[in-house]
This record gives structure tokens, sequence and C-alpha cells, in this order.
């Protein structure tokens, strides 16, 4: 049997020149990526607008690198200052449809000519540490808006349903002169109260017909909402469903002490994939933002949440500069043996722990 000849074809003209194309742009990535800017030209770039400055930023600021760390703490004191922006964090059970709402939402406001930005806080796994960020592939049509930035960032188990940074996501966002700042929390429940120190609006997504209404009557994330709405309304018979848990939590709400905002939540119906009922949930937070500037409760909130801040900051500082101290390592490492051998309690444990390090912190 004869063998076929083979024929070695040389690559056309056009292929020869998008691989080249290619090439240059790939080491034109690598070339930025390899740059270092000042913390001073990243802010510079980032109050243009500049999403890849944004980006980097907040890079900087989750990095736990000790090298980004200084960069990072200059980076935001050069971008905080007063803000304009509006802070609207959105909370709700896995699978009642965060992702498509925002979506919507995020949609409808870029159309008006707002820019908006998300930072939605994905669940990182306690085994792997991992997290799927998957909300730019949920929110296909916002990302593609040249007015919207969407940075979905790992919980690394953080409690509370926000990441350990986002405040100073926030701060950047608004100094890049984002007009809204949609915050997306995990979608874990009842715990996912840390989010209300964050934002100006606190939005709560709800289904009917899942058990929630007795949950949802319970002190707590409930009390700390200002507004409740029940998503998936998406046809007659579920729209039926949803008003009968509409009318339910109201009148659970009613029964809760009255907000110092001067507000009244309000619960509505909407449907986030048929795009029903987004404009009357945006019209009622511009009726909240009326009423709390008016009154002053808008900037008392955000001196409040400064102050959280400031707390929060403190603490976690200070827990990191002790937990580092040699002599305090060396007393961890032994106390966690002897509380795994049953040698002494985990209370006398921390007691002893907190006693090596208050002396060692002078």
């Amino acid at each position: 049997m004869t063998k076929k000849p083979t024929h070695k074809s040389k690559p056309s003209e056009a292929s020869v020149s998008a691989q080249s194309a290619k090439d240059a742009s790939i080491a034109l990535v690598r070339q930025a990526r390899l740059t270092e800017l000042s913390a001073e030209q990243i802010v510079t770039e980032l109050k243009k607008g500049n999403k890849t400055a944004l980006s980097r930023a907040i890079t900087l600021i989750e990095s736990t690198a000790a090298k980004h760390q200084a960069q990072a703490k200059e980076i935001l004191k050069l971008a905080f200052g007063p803000s304009k922006s509006l802070r609207i964090g959105i909370t709700g059970v896995p699978g009642v449809g965060k992702s498509t709402f925002i979506e919507q939402l995020g949609m409808m406001l870029t159309k008006k000519g707002y820019r908006v930005a998300v930072l939605a806080v994905d669940p990182s796994s306690s085994l792997s540490g991992g997290s799927i960020l998957g909300d730019k592939t949920r929110m296909q049509e916002l990302t593609q808006s040249p007015l919207a930035f969407i940075r979905p960032t790992p919980s690394r188990l953080t409690l509370g349903g926000v990441a350990r940074h986002t405040r100073e996501s926030i701060i950047l966002c608004e100094s890049a002169g984002y007009d809204l700042i949609l915050i997306e929390t995990v979608g874990v429940g009842q715990s996912e109260t840390a989010v209300f120190d964050l934002c100006d609006f606190f939005l709560l997504l709800q289904l009917a017909g899942a058990g929630d209404e007795l949950q949802g009557i319970k002190r707590g994330i409930i009390e700390m909402a200002d507004a409740i709405v029940i998503n998936k309304a998406d046809n007659e018979a579920q729209l039926k469903i949803a008003q009968s848990a509409q009318i339910e939590y109201q009148r659970a709400l009613g029964l809760f002490p009255h907000k110092s905002s001067g507000w009244q939540p309000k619960t509505l119906t909407c449907s986030a994939l048929h795009n029903i009922g987004i404009d009357a949930v945006w019209s009622m937070i511009q009726e909240y933002v009326t009423l709390t500037q008016s009154n002053g409760h808008f900037a008392q909130k955000r001196i409040d949440q400064n102050l959280s801040w400031l707390e929060k900051t403190v603490v976690e500082s200070l827990r990191e500069a002790l937990l580092l101290h040699p002599e305090v390592i060396d007393q961890w490492d032994q106390l966690k043996e002897k509380v795994s051998k049953d040698k002494i309690t985990p209370v006398d444990a921390a007691e002893i722990l907190l006693k090596t390090a208050l002396r060692t912190k002078t």
C-alpha cells in the first residue's frame, strides 16, 4: 500500500497577522501587569473612571501580601472623601433571584444614565477556601454596559454576608464616580446583618410559598430591612401567592418599633425574570432617600457607618498584631495542644493568651 503524501500548508498571511496581533496584545497585558504604578497614579486613573485602575485598587485592598498592604492604605487615604452616591444592600436566601434582580435594576438605572457598581460577595468553601465568583456570568447583559462595574469577591468565611474589605471597595467605587453601589450579600439567611452597617438602604428579597413568611416574622434581618420585595411573581398564580405573602409581611412589619429614620418599611412584589415591578422598587428607594435626606437621617447614618468601620478595623488590627507576635504565636501553639488533650478549658486558654498578648504589646 502506497503511503499518501503529506502536505504541509503554509499559514495564510491573515492568520499570521492575527496571531501576531494576539501575541502583541498578550505582551501588552503582561507588561501592564508587571508595571508597578504608584498609589497616586492608580487613584488618578481611578478618579477618571478607569475600570482597570479600580479593579487593581480593589485587588490591592483585598491582598493579604505584606508588600501590598502599605500601598493599599495609601490608595484608600487618597480615594477617601465626601460622596453623593447611594449604597443599596440587597440580601436574601440562596435561590431568591438576587443576581437577576440586580441585573434588571442595574440595566434600568444605566439606561437612565446612572453609573452603577455591583459588589457581589460569593460564599467561600470551608474546606477548600475557594469561591465560584460567577456573578459576571449571571449578569451578562449588565456586564457589557459601559456604565456598569461588577466585582465578585470571595467572602473568605467572613460572617455577616459580606467580605472583609467590602467597605473599602465601596469607597473606591465612589471615588471612581459611580452613582449607585449595589452590595449583593452571600445569601445565607438570618445572619446577614453586617451589610446593614454598609448601606443607606437595606433591601430584603423573599420567596413566597417557601416557608419564609413565618421565618421572616422573626426579629433580626426583617427588623433591619427598609423594604421587603417578594420576587418570582412570574405568572398569575405566583403573583397571587406573592401578594398573599406581601400582606403577611406588611402586618409583621407593623409589630416592630418605628425606625429612627422616620421611614415605614414597605413590601412589594416583582418578577425579576420578566422585569416586572423593578421600576416600582426604584421609585420606593427614591422616596426613602428624599425622606431621610430631608430629616437628616441619611447623613447621620453615613457617620454611623464610618464609626462602625473604625471599631471593626481596630478590632481586626489588634487581633492580627497580637497573633503575629512571636511570643504570642509560641503560647498559642502550646495552648492549642493542651486544649486538644483536654488539659485545659478553652476559656482558661483564651484568658492566658490574652494576658500574654497584653504583656507583649509595650
